[in-house]
């Protein structure tokens, strides 16, 4: 199993046994180890959150905005780790398409997922996937259709939007606990959304209200079922798709 550990990087577990398979980066740590995914060639891509802050810091990197995050590539071959793509305003969630010819990243503080091209002719160029997202991408996963479900915390409101807009007030906030714990709050609520293998949004599922579950920050679809994790429960959703509405 592959295991992306906020502090200490990319992991292998085994049964008995947890092997560190990438703690730095040309020479850089990799501070906000987030999601990895594997290719059928075995090369492991994964998610550096940000370069200056580490898990225990994230709202000190969404309020500076600096986009320092990377999506990272490791070839168990030769150990080698590289990255492929940079200056991204918090890497978040990975995910392959269907026939591995291209790979999303989730970009939190844009509210937007980018795509690098890995195979074809336009192999190596990246572009924008999907933007304008109702909500902060954080985790994604490939559906059985081709499509890709995304949770989507609810980092937005008119106290965040006046905070983030000068760097004053974002100074301001940073040096007083108490308000980046207010911030930490907002992300009440449920939604995710699933979008099509072109970037269209297919539907979006929301519960403004969480009651049930919020702050949901992975959606797994499997066996007709939605299971979805959260950073504020200390369990698994779970709702079967029979339920949800079409659209």
């Amino acid at each position: 199993m592959l295991v992306c550990d906020a502090y200490k990087g990319l992991l292998r577990v085994e049964e008995g046994r947890v092997t560190i398979l990438a703690s730095t980066v040309e020479g850089s740590p990799i501070r906000f180890a987030d999601a990895a995914i594997e290719a059928s060639d075995g090369t492991i891509y994964f998610s550096d959150g940000s370069a200056r802050f580490g898990f225990d810091q994230w709202v000190l990197d969404f309020m500076e905005a600096s986009s320092t995050g990377r999506l990272l590539k490791y070839d168990q071959g030769t150990g080698k780790v590289s990255v492929v793509l940079d200056n991204l305003a918090f890497a978040n969630g990975v995910a392959l398409s269907r026939d591995e010819t291209f790979i999303i990243v989730c970009e939190s503080w844009r509210f937007r997922c980018s795509k690098l091209w890995l195979k074809g002719d336009k192999s190596g160029k990246a572009e924008t996937f999907i933007e304008n997202l109702p909500g902060s991408p954080d985790n994604i996963h490939l559906a059985p259709d081709g499509s890709f479900w995304i949770a989507l915390i609810q980092l937005r409101s008119p106290w965040i939007d006046l905070v983030t807009r000068w760097t004053f007030t974002k100074r301001v906030a940073s040096s007083f606990p108490a308000l980046l714990d207010v911030l930490k709050e907002t992300g009440k609520g449920a939604m995710v959304a699933q979008v099509s293998e072109s970037g269209e949004i297919i539907r979006v599922l929301d519960d403004s209200k969480g009651k049930v579950i919020n702050f949901i920050t992975s959606v797994t679809e499997y066996d007709g079922n939605l299971f979805f994790g959260s950073l504020s429960t200390n369990f698994v959703g779970k709702i079967s798709l029979d339920k949800v509405p079409q659209v």
